[in-house]
């Protein structure tokens, strides 16, 4: 299987650290949470947290704070589809691809529900064929974008299709919940708002790098289900986050990429490019001690944290995209995604000139 054409896409409205931390002191929230709440947040986005900016589906900072189901569910239905088209857009156009070649769709989300689901939606705006075969992925948190690609091969290799569509899209604001708990406060001041597509096929693209998804693993521990997760309260999604997240990352992400190393027969001195998914600052040191990387090997994961925050499942899209724009230098690469279950995902993949 081959990357064809990778792309991705954000809200436009853009906002800071310094800006999220005073709309939430003049919202009506600031008074209904504790001093303890005040202090956490202030903490969070005012000290160095590995991230500066986020782009949010909404037109005011202040939309944020109104939060109740319908207006939660309307946000993800007017932006979610919108996200994840033109990010699919993208990616088909650098596959140099027409929509009518595409033979079936895999379109991933945690922070919304839709029925009939997403890729209908996305089948639609992209005009693809009516008999494309069409697949709605949920549940699956910030790991979900290597599953998604990993039905993908398997819908590759069976014939079933030539090219197919991965997209995953998470409107994190449509997920926006808070009360007193740290970690939902820490989630509500890390998450963004974004869309990653890339074309899958069973050939590459004659322009450009060519790369080649060679082998992959997953893990999956349900046991530690309760360390990472969303909850139903009140009728919104509550996300649970707890200070075991970041071990419990960089030990799953090592236990994978050790096995499909031994596979291949490589060291971990032979990748040369690390796409993973950063949760946040917490998570990259943690994957930094445990891999034995300097700062630098995970630059373009921090790159994007530091840009967008944590776009939950569609962030690995966005970390190859920066690669590839980079001109990262051909070699083994390696692709990893984590998340709620607690799962790891990895992808071994080697990159020609």
């Amino acid at each position: 299987m081959y990357f064809r054409g990778i792309g991705t896409a954000t809200p436009p409205a853009r906002y800071t650290k310094a800006e999220c931390l005073d709309a939430f002191q003049q919202s009506d929230w600031f008074a209904r949470l504790d001093a303890r709440s005040h202090y956490l947040a202030r903490t969070v986005l005012q000290r160095d947290n590995g991230m500066e900016a986020r782009q949010l589906a909404v037109d005011t900072l202040g939309d944020v704070f109104t939060i109740d189901p319908n207006t939660l569910a309307q946000r993800f239905l007017a932006n979610a589809p919108v996200l994840a088209t033109l990010a699919a857009q993208r990616a088909l156009a650098k596959a140099g691809l027409e929509p009518s070649d595409i033979g079936a769709v895999v379109v991933s989300t945690c922070t919304g529900h839709l029925c009939p689901g997403l890729s209908g939606y996305v089948v639609e705006r992209m005009g693809l064929r009516a008999d494309v075969q069409a697949f709605d992925l949920v549940g699956q948190g910030c790991a979900a974008a290597l599953p998604n690609m990993q039905l993908g091969r398997a819908l590759l290799a069976s014939g079933a299709a030539e090219h197919v569509l991965s997209v995953c899209v998470e409107i994190c604001s449509a997920a926006m919940f808070l009360d007193n708990d740290p970690g939902v406060l820490i989630s509500a001041c890390l998450f963004g708002d974004g869309a990653g597509a890339v074309v899958l096929s069973n050939t590459p693209n004659a322009a450009g790098p060519r790369i080649a998804w060679t082998d992959s693993m997953s893990l999956i521990d349900p046991t530690e289900r309760k360390a990472l997760m969303f909850e139903s309260r009140d009728g919104m999604l509550r996300n649970i986050l707890t200070r075991a997240v970041p071990s419990l990352a960089a030990e799953h992400a090592r236990r994978v990429l050790d096995t499909v190393l031994a596979r291949a027969g490589l060291g971990m001195g032979d990748i040369g490019t690390w796409i993973m998914h950063a949760g946040g600052r917490d998570v990259l040191l943690a994957l930094e001690r445990e891999f034995g990387l300097a700062a630098e090997n995970l630059r373009y994961s921090a790159s994007m944290l530091r840009q967008y925050g944590n776009l939950s499942s569609a962030f690995v899209y966005f970390v190859l995209e920066a690669a590839l724009a980079d001109a990262a230098p051909p070699g083994w690469w390696w692709l990893s995604s984590f998340g709620a279950g607690f799962s790891c995902h990895g992808a071994l993949l080697e990159v020609t000139a």
